[in-house]
């Protein structure tokens, strides 16, 4: 999104502001901050792009480790990321804004519940990205008209490290689990940026707060954190039902029990929740329907019913099939051999990845007689390798 450049030279991008100048900066500061509020952001945030050197050497580690696992995006030309400047060389000034998204109840509660679903508390409601950058662009436009310059918004959806922006422009800090705390709103604020060509006054960059605690460390199932402040992805719950797009790997399965989309123990488990309050966007609310879905109806959703469920949702990104082989994860560590008829009908889903999930599914449900005759029977019809692999493994 561009603003006019004519004539406002001096408030964009100089580096030798006039105290009227820069007094007009921080008025205009101020009014930012009323504005985005009104638009339904609880906190704002001003960083310089140059602020996050130190991140840059993390995040090159974290690649050179492999840790991304899959996710070949945030491999795709790093130096763009490790540095706004690299992503747009005229960015003076980045615009932090943060959403509370707080849930009313204990997310971690569902997780008794085997017979249900545990979807994470940011993917209950409207897809925030969708929420989130119509916001921004609003914010954007009424920034130019206040004061003409050149922005870019970005909401979790380009090369844009809004985390350590996050922490330099004082809206929280990266926590041992390598999300943000806040102070005001624990471990539940979705972020998004403003670039612009504006010198606006910067925030003092937040301090670390976590101490010696280390209870999002304890508390992941998959022990996904191989040092404080530290993530492989590629043993997170949020990355295996989620990015990963083939066959939830056997050593993770029992796990990750009835999380059928993303993992919320590390966030829920942040001593500083309880200086937060439950977000207050209505958008982004928790769906009644999403809240504990019985895993047994999720079971019978075909393409166009899924679709329909998820509508808005981030969850429909992922394809009926992923979130199918997601649920039949969960069937399988339910206990519950009620179930296995819902796992049984998938044997002859058209989809060999939720074939292969329903065949770990009866696994673990049925018992092993009746489990190696399905196996006699099926594994012979089976014409994909992968599920044959299962039935064999299993058997």
């Amino acid at each position: 999104m561009a603003g006019g450049r004519a004539g406002v030279a001096d408030l964009c991008g100089s580096r030798f502001l006039s105290e009227s100048d820069k007094k007009r900066l921080t008025e205009l500061r101020a009014a930012l901050t009323s504005e985005a509020r009104a638009l339904g952001f609880d906190c704002v945030g001003v960083a310089a792009p140059d602020t996050i050197a130190d991140a840059r050497q993390h995040f090159y580690e974290f690649l050179a480790t492999g840790a991304h696992g899959d996710m070949d995006w945030l491999a795709a030309r790093p130096e763009r990321r490790a540095d706004p400047r690299g992503l747009w060389g005229e960015v003076r000034s980045v615009i932090m804004l943060g959403v509370n998204y707080g849930p009313d109840e204990d997310p971690l509660d569902i997780l008794k519940q085997r017979s249900r679903g545990a979807i994470s508390v940011y993917a209950r409601g409207d897809d925030y990205h969708d929420v989130i950058k119509k916001r921004l662009k609003t914010l954007a436009r009424w920034l130019v008209a206040a004061s003409p310059c050149e922005v870019k918004v970005f909401v979790d959806t380009a090369a844009v490290m809004e985390k350590p922006l996050a922490q330099a422009a004082g809206l929280g800090w990266q926590g041992k689990h390598t999300n943000l705390v806040s102070r005001e709103f624990g471990s539940w604020l979705f972020l998004g940026a403003i670039f612009t060509t504006l010198d606006l006054p910067r925030d003092e960059r937040e301090i670390d707060h976590c101490g010696s605690c280390h209870a999002c460390l304890d508390i992941c199932p998959t022990a996904a954190f191989p040092a404080p402040y530290r993530l492989d992805a590629r043993r997170c719950i949020s990355y295996l039902t989620i990015e990963n797009k083939g066959a939830i790997p056997r050593e993770f399965r029992k796990n990750i029990g009835n999380r059928i989309y993303g993992c919320d123990d590390c966030l829920a488990v942040c001593p500083w929740n309880k200086f937060a309050q439950a977000g207050r966007e209505t958008k982004l609310a928790a769906r009644a329907e999403l809240r504990s879905p019985e895993l047994a109806r999720l079971a019978r959703l075909d393409d166009a019913a899924f679709r329909a469920l998820f509508a808005k949702s981030p969850v429909k990104r992922i394809g009926r099939d992923r979130f199918v082989r997601n649920v039949l994860t969960a069937i399988g560590n339910s206990n519950d051999p009620a179930l296995a008829p819902a796992a049984e009908r998938l044997l002859s889903d058209a989809s060999p990845l939720v074939r292969g999930a329903a065949v770990w599914a009866l696994s673990q449900l049925l018992p092993r007689e009746r489990f190696e005759a399905l196996a006699a029977e099926a594994s012979l019809a089976e014409s994909d390798e992968a599920v044959r692999e299962e039935w064999r493994c299993v058997s």
